[in-house]
């Protein structure tokens, strides 16, 4: 893996994506959501939320195809699942055509975060140029009524399988329940009720830093308190 990098690219791989999920972490791209796959660093399980524009109700799922050789290889490749209606999706494979926005993957320069940033911005910008759902497109440009009746069938659909079950049994999947009115007025009431105290603003102010690591080769997080 990463075989450029000789004995240490394994190594140099695991650091890359720890930090460029620091970074997307840090951006706080309103609306996006995303957790490496708990089976393989290169798969990054998320969603988005659009919560304005032709696309506002939209809770679309994704996946995330980082390469092997990354940062020094291709673009990651990102695809919806349930497919989204879009000029630049593809209506067979949900994938995103991520290439327009990143024609070369340059190292210290492009980062995954921007990748998600483009997924959501394709939501409030539609563009329609070389698209690979021609019918989107077409109907953008010359049947607004109908491409927003086609929005809102997909967004339906991704509304009405987004409490499914995921896909894999993958321990990072990103799953959804309905919510507990109960748990939620409990969880409403304690917040309500939270008052903290001098002694205790205090007391938490005094506590050292902890320390985390990610254990090489494996992903697995563990930390000191």
């Amino acid at each position: 893996m990463n075989s450029g990098h000789g004995a240490f690219g394994e190594y140099f791989l695991e650091y890359s994506l720890m930090s460029e999920y620091k970074l997307v972490a840090k951006q706080k791209l309103p609306g996006v959501y995303v957790i490496p796959s708990a089976r393989t660093p290169l798969c990054w399980n998320g969603v988005i939320f659009i919560r304005q524009g032709l696309y506002q109700g939209g809770v679309f799922r994704l996946s995330l195809f980082i390469p092997e050789d990354f940062p020094d290889g291709g673009c990651p490749k990102l695809v919806f699942d349930p497919p989204v209606y879009h000029p630049l999706v593809n209506p067979n494979t949900g994938q995103l055509d991520v290439n327009r926005a990143f024609c070369k993957w340059r190292r210290n320069v492009n980062h995954i975060w921007q990748v998600l940033m483009y997924a959501r911005r394709i939501f409030h910008k539609v563009e329609t140029d070389n698209p690979l759902n021609t019918e989107a497109a077409i109907l953008y440009e010359k049947d607004m009524d109908s491409y927003k009746r086609k929005i809102a069938e997909c967004i339906s659909l991704c509304q009405s399988v987004v409490f499914d079950p995921p896909p894999s049994d993958d321990a990072h999947s990103i799953c959804f329940s309905d919510l507990d009115h109960v748990q939620f007025q409990h969880a409403k009431q304690t917040m309500c009720n939270f008052r903290m105290t001098q002694r205790d603003m205090q007391s938490f102010q005094d506590v050292p830093p902890g320390y985390s690591w990610v254990q090489p080769n494996s992903f697995r997080i563990f930390s000191q308190d």
